[in-house]
């Protein structure tokens, strides 16, 4: 970086939401940008994510930008590598790569009241930004929980977004700690070739059928020669899901239906009844993230698994000891224990115009206007923001509404001209939040009688987005100038702002 490079606009990371971003600034007539990465190349957690059997559980011609339509998926349910190459060609086709900073990790971010930007500094540098536009996402640090013993460990540890792939599995004894998306897709794909997987399982997870298949050549000539059937079948995909948001939202006990289709899934394959009992939850689908999988159970089912219905308590030398007392000996341990999602690191590193963090700011939940402003933190935005998560579709229609309001945000300071930043006003985000919350009463999400880490540790859901994505495309159509506060510098220190 220049010694001091100045931009109009500094966007943070490099996944859906940060390319997104590049791509509609570029789109806005904005070039003056830079994509601070803190990795060596895009992707977010489609690159970070690379553990044997990543796939996504959207559908394919859902789970890609409206903007730059793909016909040549390979299947029906995308594996991590090909939305990985999927990222990558959508970086070179918008000419994103020279306002990428590789290697660029942001370690605070401070909002200079006097001059009316933001002075960020960088693992390769310092620069500041008019605007900061923040997509380093939810799933993108790693959480380990605090095990006794973990450090004494002899074996190998890493969690399934460090995957290590210079360890080799085979023969192995493997402890599996938790049931998330990750781990029912890393379970059937490491039981064959290890010696031994005990998996520690503390909530067992509602699991469906995952209808995938190859899609055909001729589907992806058709797509290709006329580009409307693949925008159909993407607009099919998005109805159903958008039909589906009022037994989320507003009538969790039309549910019962899709828990009896995911007991038959079980029942398939489980055929003892202890296990069974084991693996069925006592909580209502949905209240968790429902999974997709057709290959879990059956691996749980063989030989070589030990299901352990208990959270991991501790460690003694190379054996890991269950909350209930049981006991394995093992050479690894994987963790697929989630991520930090209502404390974003990345919070601890913006500071505001009151000179507190974000994180400080945020102690008593998370919170921010239409899922992207935070009051007392001008010209900041996020994507994938507070209460902007969906638990049954795809979130890059979410990520498009939300650069839809990026994309306003920025016009509406162009038109009130000169130096001039929008701070959202507390009392704005207060009743925003208030409203989503209320809607939140009567979902799923708070009704399922589980534990989830859509819930901050106040019990509060501070993730999902309790509506359709079209309410929410409504929602951030435009930015209501009421909302924020206009800042300007003072006339008599205007002639020093600079870059």
């Amino acid at each position: 970086m220049a010694e001091h490079e100045h931009v109009r606009v500094a966007v943070i990371g490099s996944g859906f939401g940060g390319l997104g971003a590049a791509v509609r600034l570029r789109r806005e007539g904005v070039t003056d940008f830079v994509v601070l990465e803190r990795a060596g190349s895009v992707g977010g957690t489609w690159r970070d994510n690379s553990y044997p059997g990543c796939a996504c559980d959207v559908p394919s011609h859902l789970y890609s930008f409206s903007f730059a339509p793909h016909p040549d998926w390979p299947r029906t349910f995308s594996g991590q590598e090909h939305i990985r190459a999927y990222l990558e060609h959508v970086t070179d086709v918008f000419g994103l790569r020279p306002h990428l900073r590789f290697d660029s990790e942001v370690k605070m971010m401070t909002w200079n009241g006097a001059k009316l930007r933001w002075d960020i500094e960088t693992s390769s540098g310092s620069l500041s930004a008019d605007v900061v536009v923040s997509a380093t996402g939810p799933l993108s640090d790693p959480r380990i929980p605090e095990v006794p013993g973990l450090d004494s460990f002899p074996g190998k540890v890493f969690h399934s977004a460090r995957w290590d792939h210079d360890y080799d599995l085979r023969g192995k004894r493997v402890a599996m700690v938790g049931t998330g998306a990750s781990a029912i897709q890393i379970v059937p794909a490491i039981q064959p070739e290890v010696g031994h997987l005990t998996l520690f399982q503390r909530t067992p997870p509602w699991v469906l059928p995952r209808v995938d298949r190859a899609i055909t050549g001729p589907e992806r000539a058709l797509h290709r020669a006329l580009p409307f059937t693949a925008k159909a079948r993407r607009g099919l995909l998005w109805g159903i899901r958008e039909l589906q948001v009022q037994a989320f939202t507003k009538h969790p006990d039309e549910l019962g239906f899709v828990e009896q289709l995911a007991k038959r899934n079980m029942g398939r394959a489980i055929k003892d009844p202890a296990l069974r009992a084991e693996l069925t939850p006592d909580y209502r689908i949905g209240c968790k993230r429902i999974l997709l999988s057709s290959e879990y159970y059956p691996a749980l089912a063989r030989p070589n698994v030990d299901v352990v219905a208990s959270g991991l308590s501790e460690i003694r030398g190379s054996n890991v000891v269950a909350a209930d007392g049981s006991e394995a000996e093992v050479d690894a341990i994987i963790f697929g224990t989630g991520f930090h999602v209502t404390d974003m690191p990345i919070a601890e590193r913006v500071v505001g115009a009151e000179g507190k963090t974000l994180a400080e700011t945020w102690k008593g939940g998370m919170e921010a206007l239409r899922g992207a402003s935070a009051a007392g933190f001008p010209n900041w935005l996020t994507i994938i923001g507070p209460n902007t998560g969906l638990g049954n579709s795809s979130m890059i229609l979410m990520i498009e509404s939300q650069l839809n309001y990026m994309a306003d945000f920025l016009r509406q300071l162009d038109v009130l001209g000169g130096r001039a930043a929008l701070d959202a006003r507390p009392g704005a985000v207060a009743a925003w939040n208030r409203r989503v919350q209320e809607r939140m009463r009567r979902t799923v999400w708070n009704t399922g009688g589980c534990t989830s880490w859509y819930l901050d540790p106040s019990g509060r859901n501070t993730t999902i987005w309790p509506g359709t994505t079209t309410e929410f495309r409504r929602a951030t159509r435009r930015v209501d100038l009421a909302e924020y506060e206009l800042l300007r510098v003072p006339a008599a220190s205007a002639a020093e702002v600079g870059a």
